[in-house]
C-alpha cells in the first residue's frame, strides 16, 4: 500500500491473502482511495463470491485466477493500464447469473454469515463475530435457505460451495 502511494506504479498485482493484517481486498480499497492511484488487478487462486465480491468492491479492476496462462496474464496487466476491466471466465459467468436472478444472489452480509457457518460457528457466534443479534442470524438464514432452496445449515453451505458462493 505504502509503495503504491509514491505514484509511479501504473498497475499493482495483488493477492487476496498474503499473511496475518490486512487481505487483499482491504489494501485494494486503501489504494485505489487515493486520487490518481495505479489499477490494481487481482491474480489469486480464490474465485468464490465471497473473495470476488470484496475485492471488487473495493476497487480491482480485474479479477485473474493464477492457473491463467501466461498471456491471458499479461494482457490483463495491459487492459488494467488502460483502465479496461478484465475478468476470469467463471468469476464473469458467476457476476452475470447474479446480475440476471438478483432475487436468488446472495448478499454480502448472507455470504459473511454462510462462510461462518461453513467454519462451525453456531448463530450466537456468528452473531458475538459480525456484532447481530442471534435473531438477526437466524433471518439471514432463513433468507439464505430460500435464496438456495434447501432447508438446513448443512444443505446451504454444501450448495453455496458447490455454487462458488463461499470457500471450504
Amino acid at each position: 500500500v505504502s509503495r503504491a502511494a509514491e505514484g509511479d506504479i501504473d498497475v499493482v498485482l495483488m493477492d487476496l491473502q498474503f499473511g496475518k493484517g490486512m487481505g487483499g481486498a482491504e489494501a485494494t480499497a486503501q489504494i485505489t482511495a487515493r486520487p490518481g492511484a495505479p489499477r490494481v488487478l487481482i491474480v489469486t487462486t480464490y474465485d468464490s463470491d465471497a473473495d470476488t465480491l470484496p475485492a471488487i468492491e473495493a476497487g480491482a479492476t480485474g479479477y485473474l485466477l493464477k492457473d491463467a496462462p501466461p498471456e491471458d496474464l499479461a494482457a490483463a496487466v495491459r487492459t488494467a493500464a488502460a483502465g479496461r476491466t478484465t475478468l476470469a471466465p467463471t468469476v464473469a459467468d458467476r457476476l452475470m447469473n447474479r446480475l440476471r436472478t438478483p432475487g436468488t444472489a446472495l448478499t454480502r452480509r448472507e455470504t459473511e454469515v454462510l462462510a461462518l457457518v461453513a467454519a462451525g460457528l453456531s448463530n450466537q457466534a456468528i452473531g458475538a463475530r459480525l456484532h447481530l443479534t442471534e435473531g438477526t442470524v437466524k433471518s439471514h438464514l432463513a433468507r439464505i435457505y430460500a435464496k438456495l432452496d434447501v432447508d438446513s445449515r448443512t444443505a446451504a453451505v454444501a450448495t453455496a460451495t458447490d455454487l462458488g458462493l463461499i470457500r471450504r
